[in-house]
């Protein structure tokens, strides 16, 4: 019990910080059941171990294909068309906004998108009459001769012919739409091809059991059980209980908000990944 590995340890490990069984902790089961998710999202989506960096490999269907090319407002082939009204001078003018569909659905879990893996490398074939196929066969039995400095400055320079013909698609990702937008042509896309993403995944903890024992999570989900149970108890103020004993949950409450102000200022110097200087 004191490494809980389910969620019901990990409640009862909490309870028993705040004095359980020898206190009644006076926080409904409901109550708890949501700060225990709350404290979850937080670690989650804040905690540099609440998310994992993976790949996650996308068959290309002729659905997406088919909505990628839809042009002129058909709504059958996913096209979203917007209207705004605005008055000028006292005339109504329409404005039609349409949007092309060109996004793919990913799963729940994923909170955050770094990149999509060039789709197409067209300036530098991959088969036998390859840049890459001839400078290996012409060369291969002289590198003993040849210097590695030269190789590879004639490798990063074929990447940066590649980049400058076929640079990088724009991406687009929100967390809380799940849609992972891709700002490119049609002609990018075939059916029946792939894509990789490079993606952050959020732990599981009913998947990753480790994530309950985790020290952040149970002194967060403590804090939290602690302001809700002085929040709670706030009506009671000035109420004297037989023996002289007299209740405080304004007390309670403020001291559950400084220790939420130190544990929440401790996951920003110490357990938040920092931002990167590019975001999108």
């Amino acid at each position: 019990m004191a490494k809980p590995s389910t969620r019901h340890e990990l409640v009862q490990y909490c309870k028993r910080q705040l004095g359980y069984p020898v206190l009644e902790i006076n926080v409904a089961d409901e109550q708890i059941d949501d700060l225990v998710d709350d404290a979850i999202q937080y670690f989650n989506e804040r905690h540099y171990d609440g998310i994992e960096k993976m790949y996650l490999k996308h068959k290309i269907d002729e659905d997406f294909v088919n909505r990628i090319k839809a042009r002129g407002g058909n709504q059958a082939a996913g096209i979203t068309t917007t209207t705004a009204t605005s008055t000028i001078v006292g005339t109504a003018v329409t404005f039609n906004y349409e949007e092309n569909s060109n996004y793919i659905q990913v799963p729940d879990a994923i909170i955050g998108i770094e990149k999509v893996f060039k789709i197409d490398n067209r300036a530098i074939s991959t088969n036998m009459f390859s840049v890459n196929y001839q400078l290996f066969l012409n060369e291969i039995y002289w590198f003993s001769s040849t210097e590695l400095l030269n190789y590879t400055m004639t490798k990063r320079y074929l990447e940066d012919i590649d980049f400058i013909l076929h640079p990088d698609k724009q991406i687009r990702f929100n967390k809380r739409q799940g849609r992972l937008y891709i700002d490119t042509d049609a002609a990018s896309f075939q059916a029946d091809d792939y894509l990789v993403i490079e993606c952050y995944r959020a732990v599981d903890p009913e998947d990753f059991s480790k994530v309950y024992n985790d020290s952040f999570l149970k002194k967060y989900l403590t804090a939290l059980i602690k302001k809700q149970w002085g929040m709670n108890m706030m009506k009671f103020t000035g109420v004297k209980l037989p023996g002289g004993v007299e209740l405080n949950g304004r007390q309670m409450y403020d001291d559950a908000m400084r220790d939420l102000e130190i544990i929440q200022e401790k996951m920003m110097t110490e357990y938040e990944t920092p931002p990167l200087d590019l975001i999108g």
